[in-house]
């Protein structure tokens, strides 16, 4: 008889957006979390490659498991996490304290990246174009902004555009003062306020891991007539589909775009895939602005899947290929 091949067993670590949601959070602090049908995307394409699948749910229900005695061969982490500048490190800090080999950045990585004046401030440090901007740590801080208007600012930790409204865009002093205070008292960290630019907007799409990681393409966000004005928004990405159009773009700006992207992943050593969100100043020139290491994974309505079946890529060899990759790095390290 011949040797029965076992199959890898890979668990799946996430926060649902409806349990955080029976819990009393509201609808924009959960606006990075999961829906159901992002799960059963992730996992049907993990099947179809023929592993075992394995939910696990958040960190709480992680560190249970664990307890428990169970082990996986590899986790699907897309857990974005609650609380702190840490949060979507912590799943993969207690993943490596068990030597468990995972998806996506290292618990450095997704730490550094999540903060986006840390982030920025290391690749201007390198030569990456990225808006002039100055991090806000209380009221008393707003008066040392020595940058001319317009100016925009957000909280410096979140995503999914969480504190990004049409005001976000600041045209004098008075206005400097009212946001960032709301900001401040709103999401109780602090407020990065950069240089407005006022050219097209980019996201690219990146896919591996160092010296083999490729940007697939660049989106332009363009926002429609009905949207609201001035940044692709919380408002605007919750209602993508009736105030934002999105367009797969090849010309000079986008190939800049793509160029600067692959440089900041790696020079982040950034793993598996993610996205990178660019602004153009009014010369055209392409500008970092910030990195999205847990990228969403919404088969329809998130931007590296929208960006992936544009270009012609199918969820299926998305989700696959980002697998394959985390699995040849549990193996390099393993040797």
């Amino acid at each position: 008889m011949g040797c029965v091949t076992q199959k890898l067993k890979i668990g799946l670590t996430y926060d649902l957006r409806d349990d955080y949601l029976k819990e009393g959070y509201g609808l924009e602090e959960t606006a990075e979390f999961d829906l159901p049908d992002t799960i059963a995307a992730i996992e049907k394409v993990i099947l179809d490659n023929g592993f075992q699948t394995d939910r696990i749910g958040n960190i709480k229900a992680l560190t249970r498991r664990l307890a428990k005695g169970d082990r996986w061969d590899l986790v699907f982490n897309i857990a974005e996490g609650v609380h702190g500048f840490g949060r979507e490190a912590q799943v993969p800090a207690v993943l490596e304290a068990y030597n468990i080999p995972y998806t996506f950045s290292d618990p450095l990585g997704n730490a550094l990246t999540l903060h986006k004046g840390f982030t920025k401030q290391i690749l201007r440090d390198i030569g990456i174009p990225t808006p002039d901007f100055y991090v806000v740590y209380d009221v008393n801080d707003i008066e040392k902004i020595n940058l001319p208007v317009p100016l925009f600012a957000k909280p410096v930790a979140e995503g999914t555009g969480k504190g990004i409204t049409s005001l976000s865009k600041i045209t004098s002093r008075k206005n400097l003062q009212k946001v960032c205070k709301q900001l401040l008292r709103t999401f109780q960290q602090p407020v990065l306020v950069e240089t407005y630019l006022p050219g097209r907007e980019f996201t690219v799409g990146i896919l591996g891991t160092g010296k083999n990681a490729r940007a697939l393409g660049a989106l332009e966000v363009i926002l429609k007539p009905d949207a609201e004005k001035n940044a692709y928004s919380y408002e605007n990405k919750e209602h993508y589909d009736r105030l934002v159009e999105y367009a797969v773009v090849n010309d000079d700006e986008a190939q800049r775009a793509m160029e600067i992207s692959l440089m900041a992943w790696r020079a982040l050593d950034l793993k598996d895939a993610g996205r990178i969100d660019l602004r153009s100043n009014v010369h055209g020139v392409p500008h970092f602005m910030e990195v999205n290491s847990l990228a969403g994974l919404n088969p329809v309505r998130s931007d590296l899947p929208i960006l992936c079946n544009k270009i012609g890529m199918s969820y299926h060899k998305l989700i696959s290929t980002i697998i394959k990759s985390a699995l040849k790095r549990a193996k390099q390290s393993s040797r």
